[in-house]
């Protein structure tokens, strides 16, 4: 018979710090009696007291109870509910100083983790602090002992929804109404069984998605419909995966979102991913597009090519662009984004980038450039099949520092390219989310 081991009791009162340094997840580093303990809301350089909120045998975690000596770079969060709400962890920090912090995640994991570092540091890219946010699943849920639905993101380091009146990093189409939608769904028959709602912006309109566990009553889709057409968002229902969502009101929704500089217009559907910041992400295909340094005959490959984000500005000033993507919806969207584009330059294909893919038609044409916008877990897999294609150049767009240094690791210390440049992206501002964009060139 195993006994069940027993969670360490916490204390009840606050222990005096002084902070060391910020976690790469945003929080304050100190030691107590030897053993490392994560302070959530404090910064380094301060001393402070802390309660602690978890205890186990690596290290303990705590959250801010005083400040008795702040640090020069703490300023006034700008949300009520910064406190609570894990959908930001650094509102406390200022902007200027959040952004250096990401660049030293980002050197600190190259060098540690990929044992590599750049000749040259790129400058930041920034943007917006409030109100950039076009892409966001909220959670909902009925709380019967509050006698009233939450809509919003969890709090910190817990299981439960913050209790939250409005959001100031999600648009303000959105942002501004989450007492407003919380109070919409619990006048709904369904308010226990609405699980979700996913909101996405384009340039012209607001969709949300609202995901049902089962059907609705026709008066509950009254006052949804009701509720789109006196505020002018367009709301869709989704009762299983993505696939089925459809319009509820209006009957049609066209998400889009231009490229100026390229003269594009990308359409997506609600549920496709697409870049939450928009500002960064126009900022990060010009920087994209400079490091590459396209010429009229180069041929490039773009790999996790999504719904054509890279490839159809790369299709502007390449001669010829492949993009390959695992999501076959993605894949279609790109090839109709180039088709309504009037790019014929361009041309996409479905494939698991996680598998060898050295046989698959694409691979065995000639690339002298490739761009690489792998999800958090990385393209390990793919680092020696593009070494065998010998490109000049590889740039590789990351939303993880730490897969982002293993690859480089595998580029620079197995297959002889050369680190040249590196910088992070403000994509998320307020959260120690690191986003960055890495160039590597052979024989240099």
């Amino acid at each position: 018979m195993t006994r069940r081991r027993r969670k360490p009791k916490l204390p009840n009162y606050p222990v005096r710090a002084s902070i060391e340094s910020l976690s790469h997840d945003g929080r304050g580093v100190t030691h107590i009696d030897g053993k490392t303990v994560f302070v959530d809301g404090a910064l380094p350089g301060e001393e402070i007291s802390f309660f602690y909120t978890s205890r186990s045998r690596k290290h303990d975690t705590g959250r801010v109870c005083e400040i008795f000596t702040a640090s020069e770079q703490r300023i006034e969060p700008v949300c009520a509910h910064a406190a609570i709400c894990g959908g930001c962890s650094l509102q406390h920090l200022a902007p200027e100083q959040q952004i250096l912090a990401k660049q030293q995640t980002l050197l600190d994991n190259l060098q540690r983790l990929g044992g590599v570092e750049p000749q040259q540091i790129l400058s930041p890219l920034r943007g917006p602090h409030s109100g950039y946010r076009h892409k966001a699943r909220l959670g909902v849920k009925y709380v019967r002992k509050k006698g009233r639905v939450l809509v919003g993101f969890r709090e910190k380091g817990g299981r439960y929804l913050a209790e939250l009146a409005r959001c100031e990093v999600l648009h303000p189409s959105v942002g501004a109404r989450l007492s407003e939608l919380g109070a919409l769904i619990q006048g709904m028959e369904a308010r226990e069984r609405i699980a979700q709602i996913e909101v996405a912006v384009g340039d012209s309109m607001t969709v949300l998605v609202f995901r049902h566990l089962d059907p609705l009553s026709p008066a509950d889709t009254d006052k949804l419909i009701d509720y789109a057409k006196q505020t002018g968002l367009h709301v869709h229902l989704q009762p299983k995966g993505p696939d089925s969502c459809t319009p509820l009101y209006p009957e049609h929704s066209e998400l889009f979102y231009r490229q100026p500089d390229a003269q594009l217009t990308l359409h997506f559907q609600a549920t496709d991913f697409t870049q939450v910041n928009p500002a960064i992400n126009l900022a990060m295909i010009e920087q994209a597009l400079s490091l590459l340094e396209l010429r009229d005959d180069d041929s490039v490959l773009d790999l996790f090519c999504g719904l054509g984000n890279f490839s159809l500005p790369m299709a502007h000033r390449a001669g010829r662009v492949t993009g390959v993507e695992g999501d076959a919806q993605l894949v279609e969207r790109a090839r109709q984004n180039a088709e309504r584009n009037r790019i014929d330059n361009a041309e996409f294909f479905t494939a698991d980038l996680s598998q060898d893919v050295a046989l698959q038609g694409w691979m065995q044409q000639r690339y002298n450039k490739v761009l690489v916008d792998p999800p958090r877990s990385g393209a390990a897999e793919m680092m020696p099949q593009l070494a065998r294609l010998q490109p000049e150049r590889i740039l590789y767009v990351s939303c993880h520092p730490g897969s982002l240094a293993r690859d480089a690791g595998l580029l620079v210390n197995e297959h002889g390219y050369t680190l040249v440049s590196a910088g992070v992206m403000d994509m998320f501002p307020h959260t120690a989310h690191v986003e960055s964009m890495a160039l590597f060139q052979r024989g240099v």
